[in-house]
């Protein structure tokens, strides 16, 4: 938890009384927040947190008056300084928003302009604001590069936001947002996305350039152990309500509220215990991978620029029926690139994958087409993995019934497995965009196990998920496993999920496996100097588990 120094009587930075904001006619209830009231102290960091719908977005974009022109606020006061900020014209905020209020968004590469550089989009904030010549606003980017720790301030200021890592992406947002010293910043979910060790150095920058600048932060978050690192005071949203509220040190350690209570108890924690399995004798194993390799290269080799970049090095494991491995680390890691070497959905460069005995490593399409059904993958965005024009159905049923299987045959089993992974019946014949984000990655579970696979990659299948969606799913894969024996591949850059769900784990840093064995050697005792730095990093260990 956030340790600051002590502030004489704290002061409101922000003062938010009776709010309520109205949803559109229709939805599944009328307001997305309901008469919620709460002060964001000077100098403080106050943690919002709360599962997908529970208003703490709507909140922080309705401070920054960034609502969407179907919602409104029908009652209550936003006010910063002597400002209301509710009925504000869109000169005042417009004014307010960068100088006074500042906000860090949760998915930097849809936030930044593909078509401008770095330098370009921290300087158009100063610009916007008529503050500086084109020199000062240029040396005021560089400094601020380097405040958020960026290599190379001078190369990162003429790059373009694809060429950078999700990490450094989300350090250029707070760049942007701390360039012209505002005295609140809003963070929404900046961390969600993120590796472990780049959440942690997220996490300790923001804290520490509130300290020194003395901003208050408003931290939008799903996850508790977050909450455990950097807050100092909570609040807990439900349904639009707040159902708690009090410094972190009181919510964490004597939660009143049961979805409180809910919240913390499913915050996922690193098992003393490995998993125990009934040992089937002689049990060949499902895949075997043997010194697999894979580059990737960019550039022209003519003009001698050509980037090599070795992303699986020499990976070798195998995995029994039945069992999980976890395959761990940071983005860039090579983690999934392994994953979709596994499912042929691209080319190795060298080595061998035994499935079932055969080595698919060497076959095209055609050979492959055969086996793929036995091998199948859940991906990390299930609705951008989902038809959007096809009914669940048809999304489940379209794959069996190319292979063979008789239409009546593949919608009787779509539905059994719809139930089975906690959907109602009705699911069969509606759309992605009618479901919540943990219905849709059921979704994507259910059309995993459509072909009755022997093995199962899961690629970030939980990562974008609200802690109690996220243990929902855990405990449904444990379930299915259990069920059918099917083996899993489960990659993932949460340590504390692979804790849970793993029976192995292989640590991956740029492309090597650089330790593999149980969970409970591999995180309370680990003998990588990179693995270490790993367990080091994870948030919110201090809660008690």
């Amino acid at each position: 938890m956030a340790n600051h120094d002590p502030i004489a009587a704290p002061v409101s930075a922000l003062t938010v009384r009776n709010l309520t904001i109205d949803l559109p006619k229709g939805m599944e209830r009328k307001h997305a927040v309901s008469d919620i009231s709460f002060d964001l102290k000077t100098g403080q960091i106050l943690c919002i947190i709360g599962e997908s719908g529970s208003g703490k977005s709507v909140t922080a974009n309705a401070v920054m008056g960034l609502l969407p022109s179907a919602i409104s606020i029908s009652g209550g006061s936003i006010r910063c300084g002597d400002v209301d900020l509710t009925d504000a014209s869109p000169e005042v905020l417009r004014d307010l928003r960068g100088r006074v209020v500042s906000m860090i968004f949760q998915d930097p590469l849809s936030a930044l302009n593909p078509l401008m550089t770095v330098g370009d989009q921290i300087d158009e904030v100063m610009f916007a604001h008529g503050e500086g010549t084109r020199e000062d606003r240029r040396a005021r980017s560089l400094a601020l590069l380097t405040e958020v720790g960026l290599p190379d301030p001078e190369l990162m200021y003429h790059q373009y936001p694809f060429r950078l890592s999700g990490g450094q992406r989300q350090r250029v947002m707070i760049a942007m947002a701390l360039a012209l010293e505002p005295a609140i910043l809003i963070a929404d979910e900046p961390t969600t996305a993120l590796d472990v060790t780049t959440q942690a150095q997220i996490l300790d920058l923001i804290r520490d350039i509130q300290r020194r600048k003395g901003m208050s932060v408003m931290f939008i978050t799903h996850d508790f152990g977050v909450v455990a690192e950097i807050a100092d005071s909570v609040i807990v949203m439900e349904q639009g309500v707040i159902v708690e509220q009090g410094s972190a040190e009181q919510v964490l350690r004597n939660a009143q509220h049961p979805y409180t209570k809910r919240l913390i108890a499913a915050v996922p924690h690193l098992s003393d215990n490995d998993r125990t399995h009934e040992e089937v004798a002689g049990s060949a194993p499902v895949i075997e991978v043997d010194d697999l390799r894979k580059e990737y290269r960019s550039g022209s080799i003519f003009f001698g620029k050509e980037r090599v970049v070795k992303a699986v090095q020499g990976a070798s494991f195998a995995l029994q029926p039945g069992r999980t491995l976890g395959i761990v680390g940071e983005s860039g890691s090579g983690k999934s690139s392994l994953g979709r070497l596994l499912v042929k959905l691209m080319d190795s460069d060298g080595g061998r994958i035994l499935f079932d005995g055969q080595d698919i490593a060497p076959m095209k399409e055609a050979q492959f087409r055969s086996i793929r059904p036995k091998i199948q993958m859940i991906f990390q965005d299930p609705f951008a993995s989902l038809n959007p024009r096809s009914t669940i159905g048809r999304i489940l049923t379209a794959g069996p019934v190319a292979h063979g299987m008789a239409p009546a045959k593949a919608s009787q089993q779509a539905r059994a497995l719809l139930e089975h992974v906690g959907l109602d019946g009705g699911a069969f014949d509606r759309y992605p965009h009618e479901f919540s984000g943990g219905q849709r990655q059921r979704i994507g579970i259910a059309r995993a196990l459509m072909f009755k696979p022997k093995l199962l990659v899961a690629d970030e299948a939980v990562s974008a998920l609200d802690v109690s969606i996220q243990a929902q799913i855990l405990e449904l894969l444990n379930d299915i496993q259990r069920e059918t024996g099917v083996a899993m591949i489960f990659i993932t850059h949460d340590l504390r999920v692979a804790s849970q769900i793993c029976d192995e784990i292989l640590v991956m840093q740029r492309g090597v496996i650089v330790e593999h064995g149980p969970p409970s050697q591999i995180f309370r005792n680990p003998q990588s100097d990179y693995t270490r730095e790993l367990v080091a990093a994870i948030p919110g260990e201090r809660i008690a588990a």
